[in-house]
């Protein structure tokens, strides 16, 4: 089983709407771990860590988000693996 983060930083109609709690819904039901949280240029960054195809399921459901989102871009970068204890809304 490979392991590895995702820093992903998602653009669009994505603060507002719901996109952090889903995001975190999602997470959850994929099992993996890390943080989701709006930046003051109002994208959303998300921190995905755990098994390669949960972390990349999650990274592909950025793209639709939630109903209320219009996702424009969604930019990613490979990190190190990092072992969060949990996904979390900051």
């Amino acid at each position: 089983m490979k392991t590895l983060c995702l820093r992903c930083y998602v653009n669009g109609r994505v603060q507002g709407v719901g996109f952090r709690y889903a995001t975190a819904e999602k997470a959850l039901a994929l099992g993996v771990t890390g943080y989701v949280r709006n930046l003051p240029d109002r994208r959303v960054e998300v921190l995905i860590c755990g098994e390669e195809r949960a972390v990349t399921a999650l990274r592909n459901w950025l793209w639709q988000g939630p109903q209320l989102a219009r996702v424009s871009d969604v930019q990613h970068q490979t990190l190190p693996y990092q072992n969060y204890h949990d996904f979390r809304i900051e």
